[in-house]
């Protein structure tokens, strides 16, 4: 199966990647001391972002007891959007069963969550064509809206103040940004030396972002208050950069690379690399769990997007303070875990198998 993305929704704050076959892993919670509110130094953040709340761990309101008003009357559902078959599949979590499928728009990719938590977004980027669009699905009903025309959303995020969606007009070496609501174009940035561009993550006072460059083995920092590019870095043996995730105390970076079979560490105020945790295989998807205290890491069991299926894939877990791995999940059988997320309650990990 190709690739895509999926949401888990009526979870704060879920983001989730996936297609074809769903794979669900038991996870275990061990608090390292990262529960408790921290002493750390509070952090300025731009005008319009919310407060980060323990600036020792910013996914501390991430966890299930603190689930957001906003989505409480979101229906619980896992969203899978399909690439070949340019629909979404919608699964009940608690059944893990199939209870809906709906045409989208040409190429679905991902499916992203609006700032404002009111609307799910899915990324059709209609690769090679100009038909490109984002479909928008109420997460109340969980049906789908009106499409709109969109040059080449691959993916999208959005901007911590809320103002802008960032879309990733990957073929078009560019980030759109956009009206959160009604998608119209306020402006771009031209990212000319990031081929590739796809998966990001921002700085913990939402001042910068760190994107990949998958087909340049390389990382760009973009300025989010002037919208520019502040530099790119090379990753020392990365050749397939995928995934980025914070750590929680907001100065480290982690960055999935699928030929390197690791994570690179970077600083993200230097815009440096300081190190590599091996992981396996093809490692692709990262994703913190809700105590923020461990990252799991999917690695596909292949170094190629359309690798063989049943491929020696599996879970890393990395502990986030002392950045080693704690343990290894094989799937049962092989195959290939792309992207997820974990569950609301942080018992259940819901990867998507690439290749099967």
């Amino acid at each position: 199966m190709t690739k895509a993305r999926l949401s888990v929704w009526g979870y704060p704050m879920s983001r989730v990647i996936a297609a074809g076959l769903m794979l669900w892993l038991t996870t275990c919670l061990c608090p390292l001391g990262l529960t408790a509110q921290s002493s750390a130094p509070a952090i300025e953040t731009i005008p319009g972002m919310p407060p980060v709340v323990d600036p020792g761990n910013l996914y501390s309101e991430t966890q299930g007891n603190k689930p957001s008003p906003l989505v409480a009357s979101a229906l619980p559902r896992v969203y899978v959007p399909n690439l070949q078959s340019h629909d979404v599949y919608v699964i009940d979590p608690q059944t893990r069963k199939v209870v809906d499928r709906f045409r989208v728009g040409i190429g679905p990719q991902h499916v992203v969550p609006s700032w404002d938590l009111k609307t799910l977004w899915v990324t059709n980027n209609a690769e090679g064509r100009s038909d490109g669009s984002l479909t928008p699905i109420d997460p109340t009903t969980g049906k789908p809206g009106k499409a709109i025309p969109v040059d080449d959303p691959y993916n999208m995020y959005f901007t911590p103040d809320g103002r802008s969606a960032v879309v990733v007009a990957e073929a078009l070496k560019r980030l759109d940004l956009r009206d959160p609501h009604t998608m119209i174009l306020q402006g771009a940035v031209e990212v000319p030396r990031c081929a590739g561009i796809n998966h990001a993550d921002f700085a913990i006072d939402g001042r910068f972002a760190i994107f990949t460059c998958e087909f340049q083995g390389s990382l760009a920092k973009i300025d989010l208050i002037d919208r520019k590019v502040l530099g790119y870095l090379k990753l020392s043996k990365g050749g397939m950069p995928q995934d980025v995730r914070i750590s929680p105390d907001g100065k480290t970076f982690f960055v999935a690379d699928m030929k390197a079979g690791g994570v690179f560490v970077i600083d993200g105020a230097t815009f440096t690399e300081t190190g590599f945790i091996k992981t396996g295989v093809g490692t692709h998807g990262l994703y913190p769990s809700r105590d923020g205290t461990r990252l799991y890491v999917a690695n596909r069991g292949s170094t190629h997007i359309h690798g063989p299926p049943r491929g020696k894939g599996s879970v890393s877990v990395i502990d986030f303070a002392t950045r080693k791995v704690v343990a290894t999940w094989p799937v049962p059988g092989g195959g290939s875990p792309d992207m997820g997320n974990v569950s609301v309650d942080g018992k259940v990990l819901w990867l998507t198998g690439n290749m099967r």
